[in-house]
């Protein structure tokens, strides 16, 4: 077991999915004609060390939001740091937009 640990470990790379030169591109901003009606919140995890708050903060200035939410001490997998405040938010979102 533990030889299968140190093996993943050494085979893992560090990666981002996007660069911030591909975030800033206008083709990665929502628009109506991109992306519909659909009704978009955003919500900040606080305590988030990939996406910093500077991050997510300007990825709500560029793209059309309907609301903004935060959960206060909620890192980037809110799931399992927050799931309750994670919930309690999709459920007020899903009420609120569906």
């Amino acid at each position: 077991m533990n030889q299968d640990l140190t093996l993943a470990m050494s085979l893992l790379r560090p990666t981002r999915i996007y660069g911030d030169e591909e975030l800033m591109r206008e083709n990665t901003r929502l628009t109506k004609d991109k992306y519909g009606t659909v009704a978009k919140v955003y919500i900040v995890c606080e305590q988030d060390n990939e996406l910093k708050q500077d991050f997510q903060l300007s990825m709500i200035e560029r793209n059309p939001h309907n609301e903004v939410k935060e959960i206060v001490g909620a890192d980037h997998v809110p799931m399992f740091s927050k799931p309750q405040e994670l919930f309690s938010y999709l459920h007020e979102i899903a009420n609120t937009y569906y």
